[in-house]
């Protein structure tokens, strides 16, 4: 008997079937995934005193100042008006 009441080879049918299911490729990116968050945790339990980083106010950087837009007068680029369509009724 194995684990529980579960022998040896369902354990291994078990382990086959979810080999075929997800990959090998997948399976080592989880323990891979799984491997690095326990490390993690484990250096974090181990020593508290010092993963923790001094809190620092953010300091925004100043922007550089950008030179001020250069306003151009609008040209009016219409064709100039005859000498007939400016005259008044009056002087016509």
């Amino acid at each position: 008997m194995g684990f529980g009441g579960i022998s040896i080879w369902q354990l291994l049918i078990i382990l086959v079937i979810i080999v075929l299911l997800f990959g090998t490729k997948r399976l080592r990116g989880i323990g891979s995934d799984l491997g690095s968050a326990i490390k993690g945790f484990r250096n974090s339990v181990k020593d508290p005193e010092d993963t923790v980083e001094p809190v620092v106010p953010a300091v925004q950087p100043q922007q550089p100042q950008q030179p001020q837009p250069q306003i151009k007068a609008e040209v009016n680029e219409q064709a100039p008006a005859s000498a007939e369509s400016t005259k008044t009724p009056e002087q016509r």
